[in-house]
């Protein structure tokens, strides 16, 4: 039985006991124990229950990469699913509940499947699940669904909350052991901004607990030390409990700061997420001991070596009083020695190697171990905990020679560097046969946009696993100057790569050997997807689900491509490796979205005139994240009487509308004008300063993307104006092009929209308005239609534009956002006299509607070309290529059936449902009819007293005249007759005064 020690445990403070439930239980622990420690501290060595099989499963590892031991942590709004005992710190207070069985953790039912697994192989629901056809709805899915997934999860609203944080530096240093503390310390003197995170509560790592000298001090005094070091530089930022969870391209690294995880309820937020750029990143990120694969070795109590060191040597905890080792390495040594020297029992060292007699196979045998080089493990006996195991000769089947009693197996089959931050931005690995495992291949790095290596490995992420050679590595990944600190610790003999244990076991041993802890796959289910023709890699993971649970392989990758390799009769390297992606460890969702949340999760966005137009009555519309008047409903009147009066009003005296929200995008630089071609359907490249031009943008399928009025302030800048939906989505759109296609393009973008208020005055009365306001000369032959000016109005500093959407005269007023509002109130205190009113949202598409303007959302759904809308105008057929040329010359996308864009207008003048569909003759296989068309715009229109449309009918601009039928909901129908989109003023004499 798993025990505390009376004495020992360099993590834990005796003197500080803490309380803590687990399925309900009462147990005690100290402060500094992880969960895992204080669990096996109190003998439970049950923790959960396998996904597939629902196995018993007890503790394997000490770290991240620990496969079993996921719980339930908190309870109602703190309840986190699926967290690892091995990570969390133990506090006061926690409760914490298994996982995935059911009635209880020692009696599931679901164990039922473990009798019946010779059924149940890999890929079997591949196959189980195809007929009857009928049983998927009924039987198949419904089981499916309530066995998905491990933990229960949250109901209740997160009561904790989550910030970001951003940094930069020039050295990133992922990991805080005795490898990123040499290079931090010799990238720090060197004079960079350094910063060094580890994941662990605690600093130095394996070399502590493993022992050795380091300039002639144990480890842990030289740990120490180098933090006192480090911390006494104002060049270095230390941060522990910090996972860097992803590297992303141009140097861009996530990292997960647990900050209040072990403290919850104390105020501050539970996890920040950094974001971090960083010009150099090294990942000392240290390297995972690997299993073997022997029949049983999933059994409670089977843990590997390192481990049941760590538990040992940091928390004083024993897994049992007679421990087994097994290894084909010298390192697991230290385990057995360790044990011994803590007073346990160690009845046999089980060595794979066909001998064993370094350094440390002998200090085992002078502490009187057995040694027993060529044998293995044949079997583990046990249920819910080791009970014994069966010895067998390596290189045999697996008869039994001998059976030894004992409550515990330490397994030792090598170690692999953890390289997953090198491979996250394409860095290459090579096969070390010498040492059995991958390693970074520092002739293939991940390189920034430069072309330089922008990520490095430090000490035994780079495959020096020894002491002395890890801090050799590490001070040359930081190039660091001077002596590397030196190490010395024993000196360990080659391994000998086992990846099956024995080596010739049958079929019936190999169908108990776990590579998958969690997801429950077998050597047995690796060979299966071998013969039936899984020989990629990436296909045998999906087809066996192999590294797919929540450790994402860790422990089981490795082991499970050899294996694979072997069935399929290839070198290791042949067969190579899954993909590494981010993150390296689960991060919560929370700290994503970190302070978004609730009422900032998405930030309302006001204008500068959003207090007058609230004080004003303003009927609220909801556009993208702004908020806009609709309409100024005065006392005595409904919205749709408002939306009449503005309408009038800006045809007859002068209207204004807050038009800040429009997206405003600069775009500058050498290449700007080749890049806006590349962006618009038409040439932006040749407008002349001071004139502007209305302009499409297609995405790469042809589809209308955004419009709006492009205006170029000088030789190498423009101003793009888009969507007020769309300025966010645009920018993105223009940084994702140059990023990552045209990186080398001299172009530069800022989104600028709300660094403005924009001001749109319309109407006959508009330059009457501007004229009283005073300031700068907005007259017909100083400011053309379609030009803009730069001067004064009213004391304020503008950019005019003479652009109309509505089809009357009308100035659209940009001046800076903390002026628009002074302005503002000064055209409406200057209008009076005009019969200046503001006017909404509504209006304003009344407005474009009856001079056949599109509206990007109204006309446009993602379907639909400037061809459709009759834009062909400004599609330039001179340029070579533009974004959704290829696109728009595709056969379909000119199919002349296209539904193309008019104006409709029903025959008793009546408005038009919204979103009706015009039928036609017939029906389709479903039986529906037919549709020829939709309606995309309808209102009813004050100038004309009637209703208007414009609509996608099929041929539409070739049917002038004729009738089209739209069905109504609830029964009936209204008859249009096609018409040209544009009913009022298709000259434009009312723009152009």
């Amino acid at each position: 039985m798993s025990t505390r020690l009376a004495k020992g445990g360099r993590l834990i403070d005796r003197s500080a006991a803490q309380e803590f439930r687990f399925n309900g239980k009462r147990f005690k622990g100290f402060a500094g124990d992880t969960l895992a420690s204080a669990l096996l501290a109190n003998g439970q060595m049950l923790l959960g229950r396998s996904f597939k099989y629902h196995r018993p499963r007890g503790l394997v590892a000490s770290g991240a990469e620990e496969p079993n031991a996921l719980v339930a942590l908190g309870t109602g709004a703190r309840l986190e699913p699926n967290q690892r005992v091995t990570t969390t710190e133990l506090f006061d207070g926690l409760s914490a509940a298994s996982q995935n069985h059911w009635p209880s953790l020692e009696f599931d039912v679901g164990v039922v499947n473990n009798l019946v697994s010779r059924f149940l192989p890999a890929g079997f629901y591949y196959k189980t699940f195809m007929w009857p056809r009928a049983f998927w709805k009924h039987v198949f899915e419904p089981v499916i669904r309530q066995s998905a997934g491990l933990g229960p999860a949250p109901k209740d609203r997160d009561a904790d909350r989550y910030e970001q944080l951003y940094a930069h530096c020039d050295v990133l240093v992922a990991g805080g052991g005795v490898a990123g503390l040499t290079a931090a310390l010799a990238a720090a003197r060197a004079g960079q901004r350094v910063i060094v995170l580890e994941q662990a509560a605690h600093w130095g790592g394996r070399a502590p607990v493993d022992g050795g000298t380091i300039d002639g001090k144990h480890p842990d005094q030289w740990v120490k030390d180098a933090l006192q070091a480090l911390e006494a530089m104002q060049n270095v930022t230390l941060r522990a409990r910090t996972v860097v969870a992803g590297v992303y391209d141009h140097g861009y690294v996530l990292a997960e700061e647990r900050v209040a995880d072990h403290t919850p309820g104390d105020g501050r937020p539970k996890k920040r997420l950094w974001r971090i750029r960083a010009a150099r990143i090294l990942a000392a990120t240290g390297a995972i001991e690997r299993p073997l694969a022997f029949a049983g070795n999933d059994i409670p109590g089977v843990m590997l070596a390192s481990a049941v060191r760590d538990y040992l040597v940091n928390w004083a905890v024993s897994p049992g009083d007679r421990t087994v080792l097994v290894t084909n390495n010298d390192d697991g040594y230290r385990t057995a020695l360790a044990l011994r020297a803590a007073g346990l029992a160690v009845p046999a060292i089980l060595d794979a190697r066909d001998r064993a007699d370094g350094a440390l196979p002998q200090a085992a045998r002078a502490e009187g171990i057995r040694v027993l080089p060529g044998h293995g493990i044949a079997a583990v006996k046990g249920a819910k905990r080791v009970t014994a195991v069966q010895v067998c000769l390596q290189a045999g089947e697996g008869a039994v020679v001998e059976e030894i009693a004992c409550d515990a197996v330490a397994m030792s089959g090598g170690w692999s560097p953890v390289v997953h931050l090198w491979s996250h931005c394409g860095g290459k690995l090579l096969w070390d046969a010498d040492a059995a495992m991958f390693r970074p291949d520092p002739a293939r790095p991940p390189t920034g946009a430069d072309g330089a290596a922008m990520v490095a490995t430090a000490g035994a992420a780079s495959g020096a696993l020894t002491l002395a050679e890890c801090l050799a590595d590490a001070h040359a990944a930081a190039a660091g100057t001077g002596a590397a600190p030196v190490g010395a610790a024993e000196d360990e003999a080659p391994l000998t790569p086992v990846w099956v244990m024995p080596q010739g076991a049958g079929v019936a041993l190999r169908s108990k050997m776990w590579l998958d802890f969690q997801n429950d796959v077998k050597v047995s289910d690796v060979q299966l997807a071998a013969r039936e023709g899984y020989t990629s890699v990436e296909h045998t993971k999906r087809y066996t689900t192999l590294g797919m649970a929540t450790d994402q392989g860790k422990l089981s990758n490795i082991n499970g491509l050899a294996v694979l390799a072997d069935s399929l009769n290839a070198a290791i390297p042949q067969v190579g490796t899954t993909t590494f992606r981010p993150p390296y460890t689960p991060v919560t969702i929370g700290a994503l979205a970190g302070e978004a949340r609730g009422e900032i999760f998405q930030p309302l966005r006001r204008t500068p005139m959003h207090d007058w137009h609230e004080t004003h009555g303003a009927h609220w519309e909801p556009v993208g994240l702004w908020r806009r008047p609709y309409a100024y409903p005065r006392a005595g009147e409904t919205v749709h009487q408002a939306v009449e009066r503005e309408v009038l009003n800006a045809r007859g005296n002068v209207g204004l509308l807050d038009a800040s929200t429009l997206g405003k995008i600069i775009v500058k630089g050498p290449d700007a004008g080749r890049f806006l071609d590349m962006l618009y359907t038409n040439v932006m490249s040749n407008l002349p300063v001071g004139k502007c031009r209305y302009g499409l943008m297609c995405n790469e399928q042809g589809f209308l993307s955004d419009d709006g009025v492009v205006a170029r302030l000088s030789e190498d800048t423009w101003l793009c104006h888009t969507t007020s939906g769309g300025a966010d989505r645009i920018h993105a759109w223009m940084e994702d092009w140059l990023q990552c296609e045209w990186w080398d393009w001299q172009v530069f973008t800022a989104n600028v929209t709300e660094q403005y208020g924009q001001i749109a005055v319309v109407g006959p009365n508009a330059r009457k308005l501007l004229e009283a306001v005073g300031g700068m000369d907005v007259s017909r032959e100083s400011l053309p239609f379609m030009e803009w000016r730069e001067g004064s109005l009213g004391g304020h500093r503008v950019r005019v534009f003479r652009i109309s959407f509505s089809g009357e005269l009308s100035y659209e007023i940009a001046v800076p956002a903390g002026e628009a509002r002074s302005l503002w109130d000064a055209l409406v205190a200057a209008g009076e006299g005009l019969g200046a009113m503001p006017y909404g949202t509504e209006a304003l598409h009344v407005l474009r509607a009856e001079k056949g303007f599109i509206m990007i959302g109204d006309e446009t759904d993602g379907t639909v070309t400037p061809l459709d809308l009759n834009l062909g105008w400004a599609v330039s057929k001179k340029k070579a290529d533009f974004l959704g040329k290829r696109g728009m010359e595709r056969s379909h996308l000119s199919d002349p059936d296209r539904w193309k864009l008019v104006g409709l207008e029903s025959l008793d003048g009546s408005v038009i449902p919204e979103g009706a569909y015009a039928v036609a003759p017939g029906t389709n296989a479903n039986g529906q009819r037919n549709t020829e068309g939709r309606v995309t715009s309808t209102y009813w229109s004050p100038t004309l007293k009637r209703g208007i449309a414009m609509g996608l009918i099929r041929r539409g601009p070739e049917r002038m005249g004729e009738i089209v039928t739209f069905p109504k909901l609830g029964g009936g129908e209204v008859k249009a007759r096609i018409v040209d989109p544009v009913v009022y003023d298709k000259e434009g004499a009312k723009q152009n005064v």
